[in-house]
């Protein structure tokens, strides 16, 4: 890389996901959980109609996917 030393950094993001170089999930996971309970605290708050059907639903399809997709395995 035209002789060029290459920077060392702690954590990378990369499409979305966070990389460290000791390859540790743990702040990718505690990111994505915190995200999802900010969007919890957000839905929680005007919801009128607090009937289950209607929170799981919200739950669903706003909170879920950062805890499914942003967690890695």
């Amino acid at each position: 890389m035209e002789n060029r030393e290459l920077e060392v950094v702690q954590e990378e993001k990369h499409i979305g996901v966070l990389i460290r170089n000791d390859l540790k999930a743990s702040n990718q996971c505690s990111k994505a959980c915190n995200k999802a309970n900010r969007v919890l605290g957000i839905l929680s708050r005007p919801v009128v109609n607090k009937s289950s059907d209607v929170m799981l639903k919200l739950y669903k399809s706003l909170v879920h996917p950062y805890v499914e997709y942003y967690t890695p395995v």
